[in-house]
């Protein structure tokens, strides 16, 4: 999103110019500052303008802070990484924000090395390419699930509430309360941590996936779900089939 928002900043820069350059320049439309009064006070009301859009589109695309897109609408991979993103300001949980950026990147890397690997050693229409693409599909569902989840908590997240509870500012409460109030925010911590570290799991059962396929020179549809880690993701899928977001 970065480069993009980059690419369309100096698209606009170049449009600017060259719209000054075709309205400024003597051998286009004779419009001259230093000229006429007119053609001055024309020449010098542009440049401003043009100043002023190039500002404008510098800070909506590199400053200010995007609105957060409704879980609900979120579909592809590269709404995960905008939703997420628009949360890294929150510095308590910055370092989760961006461990769960690095696992999107390196999901889709495993995905398409995975299905390129299939390629290589199956036909598309082969019953063993379809077991093994069926089950990476049902690991990714499970992955974006978790992310999902974890985008949920985080639209419901204050971390200056967060703060006032954790540095016990609020004398006026009782401890007791207090502590209810840590606790709560406490489950928000603990729950990040928890959905990244089955996200990490996932990770690692892809890995080993990928490994077991590269070991074995045959397979027998019988001999994929006998294959230990076919059976971790089975497990893991299953443990999860319940799962609420």
């Amino acid at each position: 999103m970065t480069n993009t928002k980059y690419i369309k900043l100096l698209g606009i820069i170049v449009g600017v110019v060259i719209l000054n350059i075709l309205v400024l320049s003597p051998g286009f439309l004779g419009i001259e500052i230093g000229g006429s009064a007119l053609a001055t006070a024309f020449g010098v009301t542009l440049l401003f303008v043009s100043a002023l859009v190039v500002l404008y589109w510098s800070y909506n695309l590199l400053f200010k802070q995007p609105v957060a897109l409704p879980v609900q609408q979120i579909k592809t991979h590269e709404d995960y990484v905008e939703a997420l993103t628009h949360y890294r300001h929150v510095k308590t949980l910055a370092n989760d924000i961006v461990l769960a950026l690095e696992q999107l990147e390196r999901m889709t890397k495993k995905k398409d090395t995975l299905l390129n690997v299939l390629n290589q050693r199956f036909e598309p229409t082969e019953l063993s390419y379809k077991k093994f693409a069926s089950v990476t599909q049902e690991v990714e569902k499970l992955f974006y699930l978790n992310v999902r989840s974890i985008l949920n908590r985080l639209n419901v997240f204050d971390e200056s509430e967060f703060e006032r509870v954790m540095n016990q500012k609020s004398t006026q409460f009782s401890q007791e309360l207090l502590q209810e109030k840590t606790n709560v925010y406490n489950e928000y911590l603990s729950f990040m941590k928890s959905s990244l570290g089955t996200n990490e799991e996932i990770l690692l059962k892809l890995d080993k996936l990928l490994l077991e396929i590269s070991r074995l020179d045959s397979f027998e549809p019988g001999d994929i779900e006998n294959m230990p880690c076919m059976q971790e993701i089975d497990m893991l899928i299953k443990q999860t089939k319940y799962y609420k977001q």
